[in-house]
């Protein structure tokens, strides 16, 4: 898939208020120090689509953008160690979790997991929410450029472990670097698939 336009669409924070249009929807979260802004910006080939911050929580509202006039790419708050109150993370849970579990549109979520760290519970507790409210999605792997390619096999094959131990197969996953665009066409591909898929139903 060759992203001939991203722009944006509109913030909110109640599901009700999303976009109209019966477009898919693809949507990414990760804890909040992930690169998931970096990553949006890489794959739609637009430097500041996501707005990229220093401060961990810059997003704080569920972002639509229009990818190719015919499909959602959706910018969900971060989880974990964003710098915000105790109430604004219960407000942030609440209509992140609505949104998932309620959006007719969402075609697939995607997991962003910062491949250097060994599977950390917050990422393997949301992981197992996703599964038992039965949304489809994909674990990508960012910052891969940091470690060498025997680093990532393991890190990889860590994650596949754990999950096994619940899960009856390793669920999709990607492995992906903003800076080198590493994943991007892999990426691409499987929403493009998806998209196609969808257009037969």
């Amino acid at each position: 898939m060759h992203i001939k336009s991203a722009e944006f669409i509109m913030s909110n924070s109640n599901v009700a208020k999303c976009p109209k249009s019966m477009l898919p929807e693809y949507a990414f979260i990760g804890r909040s120090n992930v690169g998931k802004s970096s990553l949006i910006n890489m794959i739609t080939g637009r430097k500041s689509l996501a707005k990229t911050s220093g401060r961990p929580g810059k997003t704080q509202l569920i972002n639509h953008f229009l990818i190719n006039k015919n499909w959602h790419l959706v910018d969900l708050p971060g989880y974990g160690y964003a710098r915000v109150s105790k109430s604004a993370k219960k407000t942030f849970q609440k209509f992140i979790t609505e949104y998932l579990a309620l959006r007719e549109q969402l075609v697939s979520a995607f997991v962003l997991v910062d491949i250097r760290h060994q599977p950390q519970t917050i990422d393997l507790e949301f992981m197992q929410w996703l599964g038992e409210n039965n949304v489809p999605f994909s674990i990508i792997f960012t910052k891969a450029d940091k470690l060498k390619p025997n680093a990532i096999k393991k890190h990889v094959e860590d994650y596949q472990n754990v999950l096994l131990e619940t899960w009856e197969t390793m669920p999709n996953y990607f492995i992906t670097s903003s800076s080198m665009s590493m994943g991007k066409e892999e990426l691409l591909h499987y929403i493009d698939e998806l998209n196609v898929n969808m257009e037969r139903i």
